[in-house]
């Protein structure tokens, strides 16, 4: 059990969760491609595709190489997609593509960090589109997802624009430590891969969840904690109920720090800082 509440006298702190696999059970991206077919973005051929590579991610997780090609193959897809009817069937279909996949295991630690005065950071591979819309169910703070380019037609390029993978997490968690003046040494992170251990590296108290052969490895060499989550659970029908604080709709904006600029732009999302301003 995580100590109740943060001194109020000490820096603030931050919990740090990637999302596939650790949050929820699948890959964010992939769990939409059915309805993303149906919204006649793709056709079923690439249902298929994505379909396989959502047992490839889940039979043994995706090395470096995997998920290059997945961000190539994902990046060609998108091409002319327009953002708006992304966001549109993302936020028709979220409850009942997301919900039931999310760990009962991560929805409790999530709620623990916040009652311990932990701002809760979703950083994830998978784009903005999808991620933030899942962030605000989880009642994250912030988010720090990839972002595609868009052009003035209002459809994605099928260029990124900031890749949010490997090392790029740890520099975006490192710009949202000078930004909102985390103490990273006191913060944490969960991530289930082996690309994720500069990110898991960048904190003072990294956690292993479901891990990959690679990263399993790693947490034990370094004595990491090892966590395993495997009870996916609706959020209404956890017991105690998984409440969320009173706040607005997730606001985006843009994370400023020197990593993040050689990096590319990290865009996150903040409700405190919404909140803030609307008083």
């Amino acid at each position: 059990m995580l100590c109740l509440v943060e001194n109020r006298f000490l820096p603030r702190t931050a919990a740090f969760f990637d999302l596939d696999k650790t949050v929820i059970a699948k890959s964010s991206t992939l769990t939409f491609s059915k309805s993303f077919y149906q919204g006649g973005l793709i056709n079923r051929r690439a249902v298929l595709r994505t379909a396989y590579a959502q047992f490839v991610f889940l039979a043994g997780g995706a090395d470096h190489d995997q998920m290059e090609r997945m961000r190539e193959y994902l990046s060609a897809l998108c091409k002319g997609w327009n953002v708006q009817q992304v966001k549109e069937i993302v936020a028709e279909t979220l409850h009942d593509l997301i919900d039931p996949i999310i760990y009962d295991e991560a929805a409790t630690l999530i709620e623990e960090h916040h009652t311990a005065g932990r701002d809760v950071v979703i950083v994830s591979t998978s784009g903005a589109e999808v991620v933030e819309p899942i962030g605000e169910l989880l009642g994250a703070d912030r988010v720090v997802a990839t972002r595609m380019v868009v052009g003035d037609d209002g459809c994605f390029t099928g260029e990124v624009e900031y890749y949010a993978y490997g090392p790029t997490k740890a520099e975006a968690i490192r710009s949202l430590a000078v930004s909102e003046g985390y103490d990273l040494s006191r913060c944490y992170a969960y991530s289930d891969s082996a690309t994720d251990v500069p990110m898991l590296d960048s904190v003072g108290h990294p956690h292993a969840v479901n891990p990959d052969r690679a990263l399993r490895r790693e947490a034990t060499l370094r004595e990491w904690p090892i966590l395993v989550f495997n009870r996916p659970v609706r959020l209404k029908q956890r017991l105690p109920a998984f409440s969320l604080p009173p706040r607005p709709a997730l606001v985006a904006a843009a994370a400023v720090g020197a990593a993040a600029v050689t990096a590319g732009l990290v865009w996150y999302t903040s409700r405190r800082r919404a909140a803030t301003a609307s008083v």
